[in-house]
């Protein structure tokens, strides 16, 4: 008779387990939900996908390729020239499949930015070809 007992009390035990365990899974799944919806209400919403848009996603991630724009909290990193240069080229690109088919605001935007990214990439160009010289002094 004792042996019974030991028995139930082992599978109520388990049972038990269970139950905690599908407890500690409800909980996790309710923070993450909570989680999300918390950073769902954060979030601003995003713009309307337009050309400008585009180029100016173009535009800032060149930037950052060049090392004009770093993130927060992390090492300096050495320009991505040929990064840049793919990015600039794709903007070039585009400028030469849309002619004739923007507005005048949209071709404006375009011309700038290529404008302002070549003189940057120039820019950078030489600070990497000046550090990179023998006899530099770090």
């Amino acid at each position: 008779m004792a042996e019974e007992k030991d028995e139930k009390k082992i599978i109520i035990d388990e049972d038990w387990k269970q139950q905690a365990q599908k407890e500690k899974e409800v909980l996790a799944a309710a923070e993450e939900a909570e989680k999300k919806a918390s950073e769902q209400k954060q979030r601003r919403p995003l713009p309307k996908g337009d050309f400008q848009g585009l180029v100016s996603m173009l535009f800032t991630q060149t930037l950052f390729s060049l090392g004009f724009i770093q993130v927060k909290g992390e090492e300096k990193r050495e320009p991505d020239l040929a990064l840049a240069k793919y990015n600039i080229d794709m903007l070039d690109m585009l400028e030469e499949k849309t002619k004739g088919n923007l507005t005048d605001d949209e071709k404006q935007v375009l011309t700038n930015t290529l404008n302002e990214l070549r003189m940057a990439y120039v820019k950078a160009a030489e600070a990497v070809e000046s550090n990179s010289r023998p006899g530099k002094e770090s």
